[in-house]
């Protein structure tokens, strides 16, 4: 970790579900070239900045700005070539709601002191031991992911005897683990990992069975946008992405079963699709 004091999110931040009401929405921003659905298209940082903007007007409640890609396969970043892609983006997005998706403990702390308030762990904290003091130390909210193996070889052959009750120990015991080092469990939110050690079975059985995990006790998100699980769905054996309705069809059912963040790429359909089935919920127009 660098030597410079860190900046506090907030010494008395309100609890994640208060900060952050449901259905919330979280914006995709890949400033990555190897992203499996948006790499290379917010490479240059005038381009990164214009689309956090817009995910933000359209209703995103925290833009995920994100600077090595976790896609299958993908090859690891150096924390110096990743902070040089996000660091100008959240420099250029202050005043917006920002999340950083990183594992690295130097990128976090950098963002953080650029005003991102979530850091976002696709490792639940397993991949750099100095993450978790940077987050406490900052005050700042945590998603913890659950992912069997690393981006590289995780989607090789992915077994498991139950996924949801496995998936459900891995983020207790995460979630334990993070509170032994200083982060407030309100401050935490969980997520199952669709796509990331997992067979296009086992990610609709997690969705399908999601009250599992929402029974924790902390918000889940849930990341199924655009997710070659949803191509398969409708046929195509072969498919590398889904479509923004079968994106949205997903978002819905994940939200019906409980799920409080929707990780997405487009964000504007989505928090209209989700304000129709709130609405069906409640059952009236308005809250």
């Amino acid at each position: 970790m660098c030597g410079a004091t860190l900046l506090r999110v907030s010494p008395t931040a309100a609890p994640i579900e208060e900060r952050f009401p449901r259905p919330a929405i979280v914006g995709v921003l890949n400033v990555t070239p190897d992203s499996f659905s948006d790499g290379g298209e917010f490479m240059r940082v005038g381009d990164a900045i214009a689309q956090g903007k817009r995910l933000s007007e359209e209703g995103a409640a925290l833009v995920d700005v994100g600077g090595e890609s976790t896609r299958p396969g993908a090859r690891a970043v150096s924390p110096a070539e990743e902070l040089a892609r996000v660091e100008p983006v959240l420099a250029g997005l202050a005043g917006i709601t920002i999340s950083i998706d990183t594992s690295k403990a130097v990128v976090a702390r950098h963002a953080l002191e650029l005003g991102a308030v979530l850091v976002n762990d696709v490792t639940a904290l397993r991949g750099d031991p100095d993450l978790a003091g940077v987050v406490a130390g900052a005050g700042a909210y945590l998603c913890l992911m659950h992912m069997r193996g690393e981006p590289r070889t995780m989607q090789t052959a992915p077994r498991y005897d139950d996924v949801v009750s496995e998936v459900a120990a891995f983020l207790e015991e995460r979630l334990a683990f993070a509170v032994t080092q200083g982060i407030p469990e309100e401050k935490v939110c969980l997520d199952p990992g669709i796509g990331f050690g997992k067979s296009p079975d086992h990610n609709l059985e997690l969705v399908r069975r999601l009250d599992r995990i929402v029974a924790i006790g902390r918000p889940v998100l849930v990341g199924f946008s655009r997710k070659s699980t949803l191509g398969k769905v409708l046929g195509d054996s072969s498919a590398t992405q889904g479509t923004l309705p079968a994106s949205l069809g997903a978002a819905v059912a994940a939200f019906e079963r409980g799920a409080w963040f929707l990780r997405v790429h487009d964000v504007r359909a989505t928090v209209e699709a989700l304000a129709v089935a709130a609405a069906v919920g409640r059952g009236k127009v308005t809250a």
